[in-house]
């Protein structure tokens, strides 16, 4: 008979799936020479991503091919009539994960459940794995608008929902100091270990989105404030079941037409490439401790 001990000694270890989102490079390098879709997804290609998080085209499925990238599938989506149309789309050029903004700010939790509950029960039925992500301007606004959705969710299906995370929404309305970021954000452990997605914008307390590099092309003091919450992040999640033995990461610097990059910070482009590069080491540091601690137990 073989012992648990021994099962979980042969247990894989999990993969990290790094994908750069195309937003960080709108406008790149400036509005009047905007890079085309080839030379963008050329760039992720040579920036060492393993894909790219996007909208669909076929134009995108043809190039994501070319240049062997996996693709992180995004969506929003209002109401259930649009729901299996929007997901066949993105299974058409080869995703399987699929964030989805769901809804919008003022939607009422109980008519957001049905919506979250239908979105998943369609991705299920396409056998692909949608995630609804927590986002301003969305059903998910604040944490107990999500909290709320996913109580019912469970009650409905007995499952855990499956989440996008982005932590940079609820650390601004939760007006957090960098020594509270784990505390109150990693507040639902079994929830965030039922994710696969992550969105891992570099945030503080008080702005959405904080520069990953000054000027000089040095980390800044926010950046590393942040990274710190990753590793307990990645630890946390290493923890639970580890769905499909992977986690799918995205550094999600947001471009300047957007708002989140400001006009004297540097390139959003070129600060995802660090914060990748950032977000691969604190992966490995988790990824090592979880070995550590489970060839101790074994």
């Amino acid at each position: 008979m073989v012992s648990s001990k021994t099962n979980k000694r042969k247990k894989p270890n999990p993969i990290i799936v790094h994908c750069a989102t195309l937003w960080s490079m709108v406008d790149h390098p400036s509005h009047s020479r905007e890079w085309s879709l080839e030379r963008k997804i050329k760039a992720v290609k040579d920036a060492g991503f393993d894909g790219v998080m996007w909208r669909p085209s076929g134009e995108l499925k043809k190039l994501i091919k070319k240049y062997d990238l996996k693709l992180f599938g995004a969506t929003d989506a209002m109401k259930p009539s649009e729901f299996k149309g929007k997901l066949k789309k993105l299974q058409s050029i080869g995703a399987h994960y699929v964030n989805v903004q769901l809804a919008d700010h003022d939607t009422p939790i109980n008519v957001a459940t049905k919506l979250a509950v239908q979105m998943i029960q369609e991705s299920d039925r396409l056998g692909m794995g949608a995630h609804i992500e927590i986002h301003r301007d969305t059903c998910t606004e604040t944490p107990e608008k999500l909290y709320g959705i996913a109580s019912g969710y469970k009650k409905v299906t007995g499952k855990l929902m499956p989440i996008t995370w982005d932590h940079s929404h609820p650390a601004i309305i939760k007006h957090l100091r960098p020594n509270e970021y784990s505390s109150r954000l990693l507040d639902h452990p079994k929830l965030l270990q039922r994710s696969s997605l992550f969105h891992c914008r570099p945030f503080n307390g008080h702005h959405c989105q904080v520069p990953v590099i000054d000027d000089k092309g040095r980390l800044t003091p926010e950046f590393k404030d942040w990274i710190k919450f990753t590793d307990d992040m990645f630890a946390m999640w290493l923890e639970g079941p580890q769905p499909d033995g992977q986690l799918w990461v995205v550094p999600e610097v947001g471009s300047n037409i957007s708002g989140y990059n400001l006009s004297n910070f540097p390139s959003s482009w070129e600060q995802a490439k660090v914060c990748h590069k950032e977000l691969d080491k604190s992966w490995k540091r988790s990824l090592n401790n979880w070995k550590k601690k489970i060839h101790k137990d074994v």
